[in-house]
C-alpha cells in the first residue's frame, strides 16, 4: 500500500510540476507580445521605471537590467539593484530565450536552473527606448527605460495601456535613481 501512496504522491507532483512551468511562460489574457523584436537592438541597458512589488525586487531602487547577446543566441541578463535599508547592491544573472521566434517579443528567463517565467515585451517605441514588459499574468509588470528619467507621456501612457489590460496600477512601484 506505501508503494502505490507514493507513486500517487510521485504522479501529482509531476503533474504539478509539469502545470507550473507551462503556466509560467504563458500570456496573460489581452498582452500581445510584439511582432518585427529585434534583440540586437534591444540589448544594452534598461532602467526599472515602474513595476508591481515581488519579494525579489522588494526594497530595490536604482534598479536596472542588463541584456547581452550570447553566441548561441541566447541572452545573458543581469539584473542589478540597490537595497536602501541594507546599503547593498544587489545583483542576479540569468539567461532569456526566445518561445517562438527570435522576431517576437516573446521570451522566457531563468534566474534558477530548468525554472523559466514569461518576459512579455507587449510595447516597445520604434527607438528602442521605452518597453512595457509582462510576466505570465497580470501580477508581474515593468516599465523599462534607457534613461532613469523618461518622459511623463511615457510614463502616463504605460498606465493607460496597463489599466486597460487589467493589471492593478494602484500597487505600482516607482523605484527611485
Amino acid at each position: 500500500m506505501k508503494v502505490t501512496m507514493k507513486r500517487v504522491i510521485e504522479k501529482i507532483f509531476c503533474i504539478a510540476m509539469i502545470l507550473a512551468l507551462v503556466g509560467c511562460t504563458g500570456i496573460p489574457e489581452g498582452v500581445t507580445p510584439i511582432k518585427n523584436f529585434k534583440i540586437e537592438k534591444y540589448q544594452g541597458k534598461w532602467y526599472e521605471i515602474a513595476r508591481l512589488d515581488h519579494s525579489f525586487e522588494r526594497g530595490l531602487n536604482k534598479v536596472s537590467a542588463e541584456y547581452t547577446i550570447k553566441e548561441n543566441g541566447d541572452v545573458e541578463v543581469i539584473n542589478r539593484g540597490y537595497h536602501s535599508e541594507n546599503k547593498e547592491w544587489n545583483e542576479a544573472e540569468g539567461v532569456a530565450k526566445f518561445v517562438d521566434s527570435t522576431d517576437s517579443g516573446h521570451l522566457k528567463v531563468s534566474f534558477f536552473g530548468p525554472f523559466y517565467g514569461s518576459y512579455i515585451i507587449f510595447d516597445l517605441d520604434e527607438h528602442y527606448q521605452h518597453a512595457f514588459v509582462s510576466g505570465p499574468d497580470t501580477s508581474y509588470l515593468w516599465l523599462l527605460s534607457r534613461t532613469p528619467n523618461p518622459p511623463k507621456i511615457v510614463i502616463d501612457d504605460f498606465i493607460k495601456k496597463a489599466t486597460a489590460l487589467g493589471f492593478n496600477i494602484d500597487d505600482i512601484i516607482m523605484p527611485k535613481h
